[in-house]
C-alpha cells in the first residue's frame, strides 16, 4: 500500500460542559485518506508523553467505498478526554497496519492562564486562581533548579473561598523564582510562570568575601550558564582587563583563595547575553587584612611607598605585556599557570634580582617600613 494513502492529520482542542461548574477538554482527531482496494480501516491513537498512557480508536471503512479507489474521504474521529497544559503524541495508521503507511503528531493541549500582579513595594506576588465553585487549588512560589524547589509553604484555596486571591511573599526578585498553581487532586497538571526570568541583575551580586581567609567567593541563587574570571580596572570607566588563566565555568559556586581588597581587582562574568563587571572591594565594605601580613620593603626611601607603586599588581596577575592603561612594570613575563596569590595591599614591584637587594639593604641599614 502506498504511504500517500494517508494523507493529513488535524488536531484541535475542544471544552464539553454538562453544566456551567461541570467542563472537561477534548482533543478533537480528523483525517483525510484516498481510498484504496486492500484499505479497511483507521486507527487513530494518543499517548500522553509524561504517564504513557496510550488510548486508541477506529473507523471502518465500508466495503462499498473500497471499490472507489482514488477517491479522497474525510475521517473524524471521537473525541479523547484530555487534561490541560498536557503533552500528546497522536499516531494514525491503516487496518491492517502496513509497514511504513503511519501518520504521527505531538501536540500540546492548552493551559489553564493565570491572571498574578506583583507588588515590588510589598515583596509579595498576588495571584488570582480559577473561579469560585470549582475545584480547591494550591499555590507556591519556588526556585526552578533541575525541580523546582519549595521558596514558601504552599497555599490552600478551597473551593468554596469567598476569595479566590492569594498573597505569596518573596524574598529577593531571582530569574528562577516561579509561581506554580495546580488543583487538589491526584497527579494534578501544574501551570507554572516565572516573572521575573528576566532580571538577572541580583545574580551578579552575589559576592562574598572572608577577611580571615582572603577567600573571594560567588554562588548563583539560580542555574547558569556561563564564565567567570578576575579582571583589573586601572581606573573609573576603563577597560578591566582579563587576568590570565582566572576563567572558571559558572556552574555552581567559584572561589579564589588569598585575595586582598583591591579596589581595582574585579569580577567578569560572561554569558550568552554579554558580559558584567563587579568591583567588590571599589566600596570599602569588606574589611582589609591586617597590615603585618605584608611589608613593602624599599630601598633609598623612607616612609610608606607611593600610590603608583601600590596600585601595580604582581606579574603573575598581570594581563598581557604592553596592555593598555596599566603602569609600566619592570619584570620577568608570566609563563607559567596562573597562580592563586592576589594582589597584597603593599606590593611595590621590581623582579626578584631587586628585591633581594632591597632586602639586604634593608637589612644592612635597618630602614624597612611597613604600609
Amino acid at each position: 500500500m502506498p504511504r500517500s494513502v494517508l494523507g493529513a492529520l488535524v488536531l484541535s482542542t475542544a471544552m464539553k460542559c454538562s453544566s456551567p461548574d461541570s467542563c472537561s477538554l477534548l482533543l478533537r482527531v480528523n483525517a483525510s485518506l484516498t481510498l484504496h482496494e486492500s484499505l479497511q480501516g483507521l486507527e487513530a491513537c494518543s499517548t500522553s508523553l509524561d504517564t504513557q498512557e496510550m488510548k486508541c480508536q477506529a473507523v471502518r471503512v465500508p466495503r462499498a467505498s473500497r471499490r472507489q479507489a482514488g477517491r479522497q474521504l474525510q475521517v473524524h474521529f471521537d473525541c479523547f478526554e484530555v487534561g490541560v497544559a498536557q503533552a500528546l503524541y497522536v499516531t494514525l495508521r491503516t487496518v491492517p497496519h502496513f509497514c511504513g503507511v503511519q501518520l504521527g503528531q505531538q501536540y500540546h493541549t492548552e493551559a489553564e492562564k493565570l491572571s498574578y500582579w506583583v507588588d515590588r513595594s510589598r515583596k509579595v506576588v498576588l495571584v488570582q486562581v480559577p473561579e469560585s465553585g470549582g475545584p480547591d487549588y494550591y499555590a507556591r512560589l519556588c526556585l526552578k533548579r533541575f525541580t523546582c524547589e519549595d521558596a514558601g509553604t504552599p497555599v490552600l484555596v478551597t473551593g468554596n473561598s469567598i476569595s479566590r486571591r492569594v498573597s505569596l511573599p518573596y524574598s529577593q526578585e531571582l530569574s528562577c523564582l516561579c509561581l506554580e498553581v495546580w488543583s487538589a487532586t491526584t497527579d494534578a497538571v501544574r501551570i507554572q510562570t516565572c516573572p521575573f526570568k528576566d532580571d538577572t541583575e541580583s545574580l551578579w551580586d552575589a559576592i562574598h568575601y572572608h577577611p580571615g581567609s582572603q577567600v573571594l567567593s560567588w554562588e548563583p541563587a539560580c542555574p547558569m550558564r556561563g564564565r567567570v574570571s578576575l579582571c583589573w580596572r586601572p581606573g573609573p570607566g576603563a577597560h578591566c582587563l582579563e587576568l590570565k588563566h582566572s576563567g572558571r565555568p559558572a556552574r555552581g559556586k567559584v572561589q579564589y583563595p588569598l585575595v586582598d581588597t583591591q579596589p581595582q581587582l574585579c569580577l567578569k562574568f560572561s554569558t550568552s547575553l554579554g558580559f558584567q563587571v563587579r568591583c567588590p572591594f571599589k566600596q570599602p565594605r569588606f574589611p582589609a587584612p591586617p597590615a603585618s601580613r605584608c611589608a613593602c620593603v624599599t630601598r633609598e626611601r623612607r616612609g610608606p611607598p607611593t600610590a603608583v607603586d601600590c596600585s601595580r599588581p604582581p606579574p603573575s596577575l598581570r594581563p598581557l605585556t604592553g596592555a593598555p592603561g596599566l603602569p609600566g612594570v619592570k619584570g620577568r613575563t608570566q609563563t607559567g599557570p596562573w597562580q592563586p596569590h592576589l594582589p597584597l595591599p603593599g606590593w611595590g614591584g621590581g623582579t626578584a634580582q631587586e628585591v633581594e637587594d632591597r632586602g639586604a639593604t634593608a637589612s644592612a641599614s635597618g630602614q624597612a617600613s611597613e604600609p
